[in-house]
């Protein structure tokens, strides 16, 4: 049977950090966007206090979760049991988003002693307003054997790489590159966003076929390549010639219509 609390319950606090894998969950505002689900393994994530969880976000190919946070803020986080009583527990909340070296990451990491790593992305705080509790029966038993460290040497080599002399191969250039734009064309970080706008830096194009996204690196990308903004001001200004003939011709109807009146009214 279900139980629902609007605060974090101590048990079920307990029980979450001994986890060793969640799932976010967000979703873009448009009704054509695309519904994300995000796994995460490892062992920093915590609980400040009994309305507000955290986790430590890592570098992917993907930057779903950040993108829908900065445009609506809603997610879902979800933990369930694989070994012991069965149980499913979610978190629902709004997301908000401590951007790598940002004012606000530095201060937490250092407030809360967060061991990051080349990896390191963001620290993602929830605000929860509604947590749930269910059994879980048809979930099965899974046995732990170690967490994977792949994500950490491919990122510990690029930043070798780039402290032996490869520019390249900054951090900076792999978000722009795969974190700058959600699948859907929304921004994600910032960074990625501002670093391909200074350096020329081409997205990857993440969906494929009739029913990827028409503009998969939303406006701002346009906005920030010479040769769509050459072709956007050549649109504008024959889209204003336009405006005025239009506006010009309206004008002398009026203008006519006035005259005639006038006549009418002097008795001419």
């Amino acid at each position: 049977m279900g139980a629902f609390y609007e605060t974090i319950p101590e048990n079920i606090q307990e029980w979450i950090l001994k986890q060793k894998i969640l799932w976010v969950a967000t979703t873009p505002l448009s009704a054509e966007g695309h519904i994300n689900v995000s796994p995460k393994g490892g062992e920093s994530f915590g609980i400040l206090d009994d309305k507000t969880f955290w986790y430590h976000e890592l570098t992917g190919s993907g930057i779903e979760t950040i993108s829908h946070l900065r445009e609506n803020g809603r997610i879902t986080v979800m933990f369930n049991a694989f070994e012991g009583s069965p149980r499913i527990v979610r978190l629902w909340g709004h997301g908000r988003i401590l951007e790598r070296e940002s004012q606000e990451f530095n201060a937490f990491v250092e407030e809360h002693n967060v061991k990051t790593i080349p990896a390191t992305r963001s620290i993602i705080i929830v605000d929860v307003h509604q947590v749930g509790s269910s059994c879980g029966y048809s979930v099965p038993f899974y046995e732990f054997q170690k967490f994977r460290s792949t994500l950490d040497q491919v990122f510990e080599k690029k930043q070798k790489n780039y402290e032996e002399g490869k520019s390249e191969e900054t951090m900076d250039r792999y978000w722009a590159y795969k974190n700058a734009w959600s699948i859907d064309g929304l921004p994600g970080m910032k960074r990625g966003v501002e670093c391909g706008e200074k350096e020329k830096v081409e997205p990857i194009v993440k969906m494929v076929g009739p029913n990827a996204p028409s503009s998969p690196f939303g406006s701002s990308y346009s906005r920030s390549r010479p040769g769509i903004q050459v072709a956007s001001s050549y649109a504008w200004l024959l889209l204003c010639v336009l405006l005025a003939f239009v506006v010009g011709r309206a004008s002398a109807g009026h203008e006519l219509e006035l005259i005639q009146r006038l006549k009418v009214m002097a008795g001419v």
